[in-house]
């Protein structure tokens, strides 16, 4: 769907698991590409897509963050394009591999050749699509470790990555609550229009407030439970027994992926016990006990 002149946003309903958003600037002439998809088929409907707007083949692929449905396309569009990303993003998706296989092994992702960015940044970066001025922001640890905000100041546009979940359940583990809700301020500090979140539909800067409500949710949470000795997937069941019984949980309940409730409060929990923001958790026991949250089923993908 076109956002601006000469920005598309890509957007994959429902949104859930393996789903992601996408997107492009483009002047006619030059072409940047944000994120690709999980499967190699997704990722070909997404360059067709590209391609039938008008827009030339990218010359740049922005990776926002190091996970799989956002990085697994990249080989499709190199060497004729070149990746960019935040130098940890670079670090973890070489260190993640075919992070995507290994959790989903049923799944055909497609013969997928790891592409990390070959063009880091630590800070800051301004590239750009003919005349149109692209920003790539560090916003500290929030999602990943390596997270990349691309900001579009004379359009107004943001795509966020997965700092921001549009009608689905923010998702922390592999990166920082505190940092989130940092991240979250510098957003807002951009004075976007238009958000397009890494999973779910466009929407405007309201859509950070409600990112916000449900990472505070957490933290409180969190911080009761640990003070009381109670392991994340205690006080996640606890939460999910009160969000029945009382309407002001509702909210956050009713969302897709609430199974990701009890990897949110590992992480937190990890920060409470004074472990550094991204500190790697045991990504096994997350994984496990959001299976225990799922009924005891796996979690699916719905790539």
């Amino acid at each position: 769907m076109r956002v601006a002149d000469g920005v598309h946003a890509y957007v994959q309903p429902d949104g859930g698991w393996c789903l992601n958003n996408a997107g492009w600037i483009s002047d006619g002439g030059t072409t940047l590409l944000v994120d690709t998809a999980a499967t190699l088929r997704r990722t070909a409907a997404l360059r067709d897509a590209l391609l039938a707007s008008g827009a030339p083949a990218p010359s740049t692929v922005v990776n926002t963050h190091h996970h799989g449905d956002h990085t697994y396309g990249n080989a499709l569009f190199t060497p004729a394009a070149s990746v960019v990303g935040h130098e940890a993003c670079r670090r973890e998706t070489l260190a993640a591999g075919r992070q995507l296989h290994a959790i989903w092994p049923d799944v055909d992702f497609g013969d997928v050749e790891v592409t990390a960015p070959s063009r880091t940044f630590r800070d800051e970066l301004t590239l750009y699509a003919g005349e149109i001025e692209v920003r790539l922001l560090h916003p500290g640890v929030a999602h990943t470790t390596g997270d990349t905000v691309v900001w579009l100041p004379e359009q107004r546009v943001v795509f966020t990555g997965d700092i921001v979940f549009h009608g689905g359940t923010p998702f922390v583990p592999m990166g920082s609550l505190s940092g989130s809700l940092r991240a979250l301020e510098t957003l807002r500090g951009l004075g976007a229009h238009t958000v397009v979140p890494g999973h779910g539909p466009v929407a405007g800067p309201e859509v950070y407030d409600t990112v916000e409500r449900y990472l505070r949710y957490v933290d409180g949470v969190a911080r009761s439970a640990h003070a009381d000795g109670r392991t994340p997937l205690q006080a996640a069941r606890e939460a999910e027994q009160r969000a029945a019984d009382r309407e002001e949980f509702a909210e956050f309940a009713a969302l897709p992926e609430s199974e990701r409730l009890v990897a949110n409060l590992h992480r937190a929990y990890a920060e409470l016990d004074g472990r550094p923001q991204g500190d790697p958790l045991d990504i096994l026991a997350v994984w496990g006990d959001m299976e225990q949250m799922n009924g005891g089923r796996p979690v699916a993908c719905h790539a």
